[in-house]
């Protein structure tokens, strides 16, 4: 089980180092072909577009794909992501949105594909909340990385490096914004090398596995559409607020930076404040979402995975209105709200449809649900991004944040607690095994 957590973990985590240091960048006072919008939320608009056509390319091709294909796929999605992390150094500003669309298109499929590894075993809570854990923390830590190395310091850490260590530190000395995005992914490409190699030597779920939480299998056109069918107003209610979640995760995670400065914690004086806050958050995640593996009754994980989502929701509510009287700091205040949302927004990844799928007994797997729900969340996620600076230009990022938390707070509790009510009910309606042909007139 460690051994798989470690695998999972350090293969997204360097995944993040492919898709996330360009946001260590501000092009402070750059706007995108002279319109109202800023050039680093373009950026951002361009990579979450291409993210988010990747999740819905990846609701077929994730599903579907065959466990010898996992590997290659995994090495082809990041070499491609390098190469156009290449491109966006190579190319003018305004030309930048162009690279790092063609940057997010493949990246959205890496989890998915990880999760194939780590679905349907009788630990899946604990695997999925080290996996989950991953992109928590290795958001702050690739953008502190992209820091260090535009600044230069980056060389210090390859000093203790016998033989390549000297060259490697000599050379490292500062990086361009448009260049640091690649020159932090080269670092992190070796290590995902290996991990990806580990990940692939997990033996498959054994029979007791199985047993506990049904046979993961590649889910064909019709068990998808019989999936939704029989869930399809719960997996609403559940889209609905991941529409708006996801777009509230990405707003925290790629404008930490100017929040931290308009907190009063500026960089220069706070390098490793974005660190601090995630390993905080990653702690306080994978605590909760390793409880719910001592649930051994599925109906009753799926309940305790609902709480532990609309308490999240209710958490960036408490906390922002701590801050808000002047109850907590600003520091605080960030950490809270992002623990509220990640233990609302992680389980959408892991082990919500996990547990929903082994309530059902369907045999499929729940890479199908999770990249439903992602397709739809990172679509959302572009539009709250234009509407801050078309909309609310006026408005202070922090201000907006603060507005968006409050709005977060009462539809997520709203929408969770309603599709949990409907699922239960559903769920004890068990759908064919793949395969099976329902005999209509029989039934009628």
């Amino acid at each position: 089980m460690a051994y798989a957590i470690l695998a999972a973990f350090c293969t997204y985590f360097c995944m993040y180092a492919f898709r996330k240091p360009f946001a260590a960048a501000t092009f402070e006072g750059a706007l995108f072909l002279g319109t109202q919008v800023e050039l680093k939320t373009a950026i951002v608009i361009s990579q979450i577009i291409g993210y988010a056509i990747s999740k819905y390319i990846g609701i077929k091709v994730c599903s579907e794909v065959t466990p010898g294909r996992r590997v290659a796929m995994l090495i082809g999605l990041i070499l491609w992501a390098e190469a156009s992390l290449v491109l966006y150094g190579m190319v003018p500003d305004n030309l930048k949105v162009v690279a790092i669309f063609l940057n997010g298109l493949p990246l959205g499929m890496v989890w998915g594909l990880v999760v194939w590894y780590l679905e349907g075993r009788r630990t899946s809570e604990l695997l999925l909340a080290g996996l989950s854990c991953s992109y928590i923390v290795s958001s702050g830590v690739v953008k502190d990385a992209g820091r260090a190395i535009m600044e230069g310091t980056v060389g210090q850490w390859w000093k203790a490096v016998p033989v390549i260590g000297s060259p490697i530190s000599g050379w490292m000395q500062s990086v361009s914004e448009g260049w640091m995005p690649a020159v932090t992914g080269l670092h992190f490409l070796p290590l995902f090398l290996f991990s990806v190699w580990m990940l692939h030597q997990l033996p498959r779920p054994n029979s007791e596995d199985i047993e506990a939480r049904v046979e993961r299998e590649p889910m064909r056109q019709a068990q998808r559409m019989e999936f939704i069918r029989r869930f399809g107003f719960g997996l609403l209610l559940l889209c609905v607020a991941y529409f708006f979640l996801t777009a509230y995760r990405d707003f925290r995670d790629n404008y930490q930076v100017e929040l931290f400065d308009e907190l009063g914690y500026p960089y220069q004086e706070n390098k490793a404040i974005i660190s601090k806050a995630e390993t905080l958050v990653m702690f306080g995640v994978m605590g909760a979402l390793a409880l719910l593996n001592l649930i051994k009754d599925n109906r009753w994980g799926l309940i305790g995975t609902f709480t532990v989502m609309a308490g999240g929701t209710v958490l960036m509510g408490v906390g922002t209105l701590l801050f808000d009287t002047k109850q907590i700091s600003g520091f605080w205040w960030m950490t809270l709200v992002g623990l509220g949302s990640y233990l609302a927004y992680v389980p959408y990844g892991s082990v919500l449809f996990d547990r929903l799928i082994a309530s059902t007994r369907v045999a499929g797997t729940a890479v199908f649900a999770i990249y439903l729900a992602d397709a739809i969340g990172y679509t959302g996620s572009v539009g709250v991004q234009l509407s801050k600076d078309l909309l609310g230009g006026d408005v202070s990022r922090l201000g907006f944040f603060k507005g968006f938390t409050y709005f977060m707070a009462v539809l997520g509790v709203v929408c969770l607690i309603s599709s949990c009510v409907y699922l239960l009910r559903r769920e004890k309606q068990k759908i064919p095994p793949a395969g099976d042909v329902v005999d209509e007139s029989a039934a009628v």
